[in-house]
């Protein structure tokens, strides 16, 4: 589901209302718990996470003229979605989260390599991704990306 808009707020302000309350709740979490160093921005056509060129003016590999992403959610079709590439890349942190999933959701894990689909927003377990959220500074997911791309 492509929403139109050109800033986080306006992409926020487009979704369903049935999903705003979520959207802006998993946004908040995000913002409340992200490690200093990253910056919100629109950023793949969502609101996303990423490490400006400030920080590390190579940017992002696919295309060096963005920022180096790290995280995004998403208002999707059939689900609300967190994109979080230190989960892709570094296996230890995987482990976890998939380990302490269902301690904080009855339902079964709905994820791909980097995104976590959340079907209802009922069962969005927000203290387990605050948690997630913590877990990796900019220089953590800088040195991560570095070696995950030159290997």
């Amino acid at each position: 589901m492509k929403i139109k808009a050109n800033t986080v707020q306006e992409y926020l302000e487009n979704i369903p209302e049935d999903r705003k309350p979520a959207m802006n709740r998993l946004r908040r979490v995000v913002l409340d718990n992200i490690p200093v160093g990253f910056e919100e921005c629109l950023n793949y056509g969502m609101p996303s996470y990423v490490v400006p060129h400030s920080i590390y003016p190579a940017g992002y590999h696919c295309n060096t003229e963005l920022p180096l992403p790290f995280i995004s959610i998403a208002n999707q079709k059939n689900f609300i979605a967190l994109y979080h590439m230190g989960i892709y890349a570094n296996p230890e942190l995987m482990a976890w989260f998939v380990e302490e999933y269902p301690k904080h959701c009855k339902y079964k894990l709905d994820m791909g390599k980097s995104c976590i689909r959340f079907k209802k927003t009922e069962h969005i377990p927000y203290e387990l991704i605050q948690e997630l959220i913590k877990k990796m500074t900019t220089a953590d997911w800088i040195l991560l990306y570095e070696k995950n791309v030159k290997s």
